[in-house]
């Protein structure tokens, strides 16, 4: 029996595995077959990433043919970015590790972002009017930290009318707000089945009208010949559950949610910095952010010691990026937005999800209320400590 937190607020670093994706997954493992053998048995495998294939490409409202299957959004991200040929590379400056850590490699320019978490689009028509050879832009959809919703489809206007190709990595987005991929005129998309209440382990690149792939991975020519390697059917399978599900109604009860914990959170008295949301407007209504993702900032203790004393509580968040360590560093997201390294360094993310209710943030905000009251975790037992406690994006 594992030991987990009661209260579970951390939807961003990975969903619990929905129902219907578990169901289809179990089938899936019992039975034999190859896709790519012509016989029963492979034909059987077949309809099962086919099956999966189109639900994926309906959630993004694309063709099935134009989605490559690959074993995570990492892999999904490497692959947009090393295909893109001559072209140079510009990301913007909140993007996730594993399209930064490239980015960092293929020497990229960076797009810096607003005050408000939002690209700074008069920035990426700049760089990409002072030279003249055709670029490759990645702006993802929705920030995993501030839950920010970029504004995507302008930024296909701005890098297109340069040449440029457009590359958004869309796996917090999937399955919190809706997808259109001809909408936002994108290139290339980035899918993760574990945020969206797949399993770990799947993931996607969905490509555009009249784009293309080379493969990274050499072998059997799997995935149209652009990633081999045998696919990994149940989890394309629960991949696919997950995609197919409509969960709008959902995500309005998630919103409640947590805009009734910002206010709450708000009703304590402290001085609080929740990032993303524009001051001076209602709750709920200031910049446009996902519907479940919260980050915020007291700057009374660094995100480390709260992120484990909420963890002594029973209560599962993050904070700022995790790093192969697992120790909570400083929100890169959060400087490049425009506030100090100390800010950065106290900020805090809650991120719920279906599984998600009203008592949950009850009782997160009875924790954080005891918390602040003692003037954070004042001492951790050497068990806690050596829990390993780390923040995911």
């Amino acid at each position: 029996m594992t030991n987990q937190p009661a209260t579970y607020l951390d939807y961003n670093a990975t969903s619990p595995v929905r129902p219907e994706a578990l169901s289809v997954m179990a089938e899936a493992l019992v039975e034999t077959g190859n896709p790519s053998s012509v016989h029963l048995y492979g034909r059987g495998a077949r309809r099962r990433v086919d099956t999966a294939r189109a639900q994926v490409a309906a959630l993004v409202g694309a063709r099935p043919e134009s989605v490559i299957f690959t074993a995570s959004g990492t892999e999904a991200n490497n692959l947009a970015l090393f295909n893109r040929e001559s072209r140079r590379l510009l990301v913007s400056a909140i993007e996730h590790d594993s399209v930064l850590r490239p980015a960092r490699i293929a020497g990229a320019e960076v797009i810096p972002v607003q005050r408000s978490g939002e690209v700074d689009l008069d920035q990426l028509d700049f760089l990409l009017r002072r030279e003249s050879r055709p670029a490759l832009v990645s702006v993802m959809l929705a920030n995993n930290e501030t839950g920010v919703i970029q504004p995507v489809q302008a930024v296909s206007v701005i890098a297109h009318r340069y040449g440029a190709l457009v590359h958004c990595d869309a796996s917090q987005a999937a399955g919190r707000i809706a997808i259109d991929m001809v909408a936002l005129d994108v290139d290339l998309l980035t899918l993760s089945a574990h945020k969206m209440g797949g399993p770990q382990g799947a993931g996607a690149l969905v490509l555009g009208k009249d784009r293309d792939m080379a493969a990274m991975l050499l072998g059997g020519g799997q995935e149209r010949g652009r990633r081999a390697g045998t696919e990994n059917i149940p989890a394309i399978a629960g991949f696919g559950a997950a995609a197919a599900l409509d969960t709008s109604a959902e995500m309005a009860q998630v919103a409640y949610l947590r805009d009734k914990l910002e206010e709450r959170l708000l009703s304590l008295g402290q001085p609080i910095t929740i990032f993303g949301r524009s001051q001076g407007t209602a709750l709920g209504q200031g910049q446009m952010r996902l519907p479940n993702t919260s980050c915020f900032a007291v700057g009374t203790k660094n995100s480390e010691t709260l992120v484990m004393a909420l963890d002594l509580a029973g209560i599962a968040v993050s904070a700022g990026s995790a790093c192969s360590s697992g120790k909570v560093r400083p929100s890169h997201v959060i400087t490049a937005m425009g506030f100090d390294a100390a800010t950065a360094g106290t900020a805090i993310r809650v991120s719920l999800g279906w599984q998600s209710s009203l008592g949950d943030v009850e009782r997160f905000v009875t924790a954080w209320s005891s918390i602040q009251a003692r003037g954070g975790a004042t001492a951790m037992s050497g068990a806690a400590s050596a829990a390993g406690v780390s923040s995911a994006a």
